[in-house]
């Protein structure tokens, strides 16, 4: 390995490749055969990372072709572009984000991930179908409750049964999949030890969150977008908020929180603590949501089943 960065852009057709060390461009095809291209041209001497963005459905194919090969550093869009920006560049080619990805990753010395488990992008796709099976369950709803019409009504019924066979079936399937993990299925086991978190909040937080049981406390936090981040300039503080994290994971942890701040002793002392304190509803919503990923991520991380902790 030579501490070199490569920065790939990737779009739907193609993947625009950057080499830091000596300024080389290249262009691959998107597609398997261009994957082994690519390989090959990076050759046996990898650099220390391969930098690239997230873009949806397109980079799926390549992260699985080269996890596990290519040292890959999977960034946040965002940050990529506000990293180009600092540099002072403004155009936006695909050439040119390949060349400030390289950049970025030698900056920042940014460190490879860890190889994502090979059945995580099926794992990822069923969670996504859930997730758009949730929204047309919840739209029909809505719409049945407007409708008069008792032919309309009738063919929403259809809809509305249909789409919850499709939701069981779903359930199954991705039960199936995280089970097939005998490391998966024991997180699963412990999760579901936290008073609050079932089936459904379980499967989501292993489908979404790979990396629990591996992250400290602060990192859970933030991936979950739970962290308060402090805004403050000189003699001027605003509120504390929260903002970014995985909004699946997040949706996932505030219907837990709802149950546990009613049926898990612990979070209800922590609650009432707050309220008492003249915290906001939300506020003391989402501190609990922070308490839950970060008791889940330690039992992952220690093996073991929640215990009450109640003074």
């Amino acid at each position: 390995m030579t501490d070199d960065s490569i920065g790939i852009d990737i779009s739907k057709d193609h993947l625009d490749v950057h080499r830091l060390s000596d300024g080389v461009a290249r262009q691959f095809k998107n597609t398997k055969m261009g994957f082994r291209a690519l390989r090959q041209w990076i050759g046996p001497d990898h650099p220390a990372r391969v930098v690239y963005e997230p873009t949806g459905a397109y980079h799926g194919a390549f992260e699985q072709a080269c996890a596990g090969h290519l040292p890959l550093v999977k960034v946040n869009p965002l940050q990529a572009r506000r990293f180009a920006q600092s540099c002072g560049v403004r155009a936006k080619t695909d050439a040119v984000d390949a060349r400030m990805l390289a950049a970025m990753g030698a900056a920042l010395i940014l460190q490879a991930d860890a190889p994502v488990a090979k059945d995580q992008h099926k794992i990822k796709e069923l969670q996504l179908a859930r997730s758009a099976l949730v929204k047309d369950k919840t739209r029909l709803q809505n719409q049945l409750s407007q409708q008069n019409h008792p032919l309309a009504r009738r063919l929403t019924r259809a809809r509305l049964r249909q789409v919850k066979t499709h939701l069981q079936q779903i359930d199954m399937a991705l039960r199936k999949q995280l089970q097939a993990c005998p490391k998966r299925r024991r997180s699963l086991t412990l999760i579901k030890t936290i008073p609050g978190i079932g089936d459904v909040v379980a499967n989501t937080l292993l489908a979404e969150m790979p990396e629990i049981g591996t992250l400290t406390k602060k990192a859970v936090a933030s991936l979950a977008g739970v962290a308060p981040m402090t805004r403050q300039s000189g003699r001027w503080k605003g509120r504390d908020s929260i903002s970014g994290g995985r909004k699946p994971l997040r949706d996932a942890l505030y219907m837990s929180a709802l149950v546990a701040i009613r049926h898990n002793p612990e979070m209800v002392l922590q609650y009432t603590k707050l309220k008492t304190k003249g915290k906001p509803a939300k506020v003391a919503i989402v501190a609990i949501m922070r308490k839950i990923i970060i008791i889940a991520n330690t039992l992952v991380k220690e093996d073991r089943k929640w215990s009450p902790k109640i003074t």
